[in-house]
Order: C-alpha cells, then sequence, then structure tokens
C-alpha cells in the first residue's frame, strides 16, 4: 500500500483532493505538499495529522524548491531554516524563490514559535518553590512568602513560622542574623549584586524603582538594573521588563510587541503570570483558543484567575466543558500539592 493517499480526480483531471480528509478542490483551496509536490492539503491542520503517514515518500521525492533538482551526490538539499517545509540546492535558489515562499514560511515559522511556546515552561521555576519544605509557594507568592536579603531566598510562610516557633531569629534557611535596620540589609543585597547575583540585581531593581531602603526612587537605575539581570538569566527581571512595555511604566515607553516578546521568554521558563498574560492578550486578539491555551497552563500552575478565564470562556461558548474541567483539576490538584501543615498552621495564625 501507498504511504500517502492518491489524490482523487474528477473526470476531468482538474479536481483533486486533500491528501488526509479527502475533500475535492471543487470545495475547498487546496495547496501543494511544498516539500515534494506529490499530494496536496486543504489546510496546515490536515497537513500536520497526515505527516507521519507522508513522510517516507516526501523524503524519497525531495527537491529544491525553485528548480526541482532531486539530492543526489553533487546536489545537497539544505532545508529553509526559518520553516523548514521546503529544500533548496543553494542559495541563489533560495533568493530566487523568496518571494513565492515567504507568506507560506513566515506562517509555518510562526507556528513553530507557537508550538515551543506551548511545550515548554509548564512547571514553575526554581525560584517558586521554597527551599526548605520544596514546596511551590502558593500564589500569589508575595502574600505566602518572606524573602531572605541574605541568601537571596524566598522562603514559604510555613516554614518561616514553624523557624520562629522553634526560637529562631535568624534566616530559616542560611541562618544568618536577621539585618537590624535598612542600611544593613542594602548593603547586604549590595554585596551579592557585586558578585552579580541575577536576584540581588533584579531584587535592588525593585528597591530602586519604589525608592525604599534608604534609596532615592530612581526608574531609570531599576530598568539598568532589571535588563542586567535579565541577561543574567532572573525569569523575574524578564517578566518585570515585560510589563513595564506593556503599560509603559518604570520609564519605558509603552510597546505592546516588546511586551508580548518578554512575556513569551519569561512563561516558556515556567514564570505563571506571563503565561496568564499571554492568554489575556490572544483572547483580545480574537484568538480565543491560542488564549485557552495558554490559561490552561497557568491554571494548572495554580493561577485561580486563569481557571475563572476558562469559565467565563465556557459560559459564552468559547472554550469547551473538557477545557474547562481540566484548568479546574488542575488548578485543584496544583492548590493541593501546595498544602502543608505548617502552613495551615501560619494561616489559622494570621501569620
Amino acid at each position: 500500500m501507498s504511504c500517502f493517499r492518491v489524490p482523487a480526480t474528477d473526470s476531468d483531471g482538474r479536481n483533486e483532493a486533500c491528501a488526509n480528509c479527502g475533500k475535492h478542490g471543487s470545495a475547498v483551496k487546496l495547496k501543494d505538499c511544498a516539500a515534494c509536490r506529490l499530494v496536496k492539503y486543504c489546510g496546515v491542520d490536515c497537513q500536520r495529522a497526515h505527516r507521519k503517514q507522508h513522510k517516507r515518500a516526501c523524503g524519497r521525492n525531495e527537491a529544491c524548491a525553485n528548480c526541482g533538482k532531486h539530492a543526489s551526490d553533487t546536489v545537497k538539499l539544505k532545508d529553509c531554516a526559518a520553516c523548514r517545509l521546503v529544500k533548496y540546492c543553494g542559495v541563489d535558489c533560495q533568493s530566487a524563490h523568496r518571494k513565492q515562499h515567504k507568506k507560506a514560511c513566515k506562517q509555518r515559522a510562526a507556528e513553530i514559535e507557537y508550538e515551543k511556546l506551548y511545550s515548554q515552561g509548564l512547571e514553575r521555576p526554581e525560584g517558586d518553590f521554597c527551599p526548605i519544605c520544596t514546596l511551590a509557594i502558593p500564589l500569589p507568592m508575595h502574600e505566602h512568602s518572606v524573602f531572605a536579603a541574605c541568601c537571596m531566598k524566598k522562603i514559604c510562610k510555613g516554614c518561616d513560622y514553624a523557624a520562629e516557633k522553634r526560637g529562631m531569629d535568624d534566616c530559616a534557611f542560611c541562618r544568618t542574623p536577621i539585618p537590624g535596620n535598612d542600611a544593613d540589609s542594602l548593603a547586604m543585597i549590595q554585596a551579592r549584586v557585586a558578585r552579580k547575583d541575577p536576584t540581588a540585581i533584579f531584587y535592588l531593581g525593585g528597591k530602586y524603582c519604589n525608592g525604599s531602603l534608604g534609596l532615592q526612587k530612581d526608574t531609570r537605575k531599576a530598568v539598568e538594573l532589571y535588563a542586567e539581570a535579565a541577561e543574567l538569566g532572573s525569569i523575574y527581571a524578564i517578566f518585570i521588563i515585560g510589563n513595564a512595555y506593556d503599560f509603559g511604566e518604570a520609564g519605558v515607553g509603552q510597546d505592546k510587541k516588546m511586551a508580548v516578546k518578554f512575556y513569551r521568554k519569561a512563561a516558556m521558563h515556567g514564570h505563571v503570570h506571563a503565561r496568564h498574560n499571554l492568554g489575556i492578550k490572544e483572547w483580545k486578539e480574537g484568538n480565543y483558543n491560542r488564549a485557552v491555551r495558554h490559561l490552561l497552563i497557568s491554571a494548572k500552575m495554580g493561577y485561580e484567575s486563569s481557571v475563572e478565564d476558562i469559565k467565563k470562556a465556557f459560559k459564552i461558548g468559547l472554550a469547551t466543558k473538557a477545557q474547562y474541567a481540566e484548568a479546574l483539576k488542575g488548578y485543584q490538584d496544583a492548590v493541593e500539592e501546595m498544602k502543608s501543615h505548617d502552613r495551615d498552621e501560619a494561616m489559622r495564625h494570621g501569620y
């Protein structure tokens, strides 16, 4: 049996059919498989669904998308680096074919980017976990944790409360004495900044942004520090820069495209709020399927607002019952995994 479906034709041969679903060209617009020209598809979804079945036949008939030369000992074909849909025998053919290929290339390149976006950052980053109990910190984290300037760790209130109950006045994680004033705290932070600690640089940026720890408010300096922390790998700094672009804050001009760029980078490293923001942006653009996919990811990481937004989408028919059920269960599972005896006790005592 052939490894791809033979295109059907009418008696005059003009109305070929989609190799996957069989829809005729008389009903839909068909496009050739750009790599082999052997089969046609009615859309990207059908091409993707048929890829595994068609791959072998397609591979046997690889040819330059411009001149048609087949791969041989003397002709080496290379993929279009952006989309991987077509191959070329050389730069001249690629340049000659660019205008014809540009639209399909951009579409597929965007699809590849989205595939990466939805497949990465499905778990929260290391900094979202308490270093003592190793459980993820409930969201929003600033309400459920304390920050230790000595070791640059977020410690959940359960572990901090448990340490306090045992009479420990020092840092619950590294046992360093807690600084008694702003000057000592600032000196502690600056010592780590000097060692290029991205968390410390990001934290100091926040202090300049708010004008705390005795520092004069300086948003320009804050943005410089955020940028440095982002370069050194701080996911939280990447998100904050995206947020600044989104709302035109901290001395940064509003730029929605740049905001999305930084949100995507943060989301692909597990930043929950960045992922949720991407969902909201897709929603506003009318891309409801993309929006729900983003919100499902952030819901499963314990972000309540994402669940509520999927619920609203379900009520107006823009999310399925299965998607809402998946979001709700994922959220509930995440919340359950973040519970502990010490955290419950800290909450009961209003800690």
